[in-house]
């Protein structure tokens, strides 16, 4: 059985969402802080009228953070109907995978990242790490 994901990376790791649960993917937007909320937070969104959370998917992971002059990019995706944008590096394409390249996730994840995901898909030449994007943004 194939799914299809949305492809997006952050530092040197192609990561994947279902494409049913993406709403857009977006340049950077400007972002409200706000105040007192967790790290993983990164503020607030004005999306067409409609306000949104964004949420910092390098500090789920236990990534290195943005720099001053690294602009995100956002994939906008739906969990229990709300919408809900990542932060992330680059976007990638949509790409089809079989359950027969599924593996469960890599001993080399460690720490959040390794709560975070799923499990990996073997691709021509990398791995792409499927995300569970409602732990990833139950911040």
């Amino acid at each position: 059985m194939s799914t299809r994901l949305v492809t997006f990376t952050l530092e040197d790791r192609m990561y994947g969402v279902d494409v049913d649960a993406v709403q857009e993917v977006l340049r950077g937007q400007p972002r409200t802080r706000i105040p007192l909320a967790p790290t993983s937070v990164a503020g607030l969104i004005n999306l067409r009228g409609q306000v949104l959370s964004a949420v910092d998917l390098r500090e789920q992971l236990g990534l290195d953070p943005y720099s001053a002059e690294q602009e995100p990019m956002l994939v906008v995706i739906r969990v229990s109907g709300e919408p809900v944008a990542l932060l992330v590096d680059t976007i990638g394409s949509v790409v089809d995978v079989d359950a027969g390249q599924f593996e469960p996730p890599p001993d080399t994840l460690s720490g959040l990242a390794r709560d975070l995901i799923l499990g990996a898909y073997k691709l021509e030449g990398q791995l792409l790490l499927a995300l569970d994007v409602d732990r990833a943004v139950a911040a």
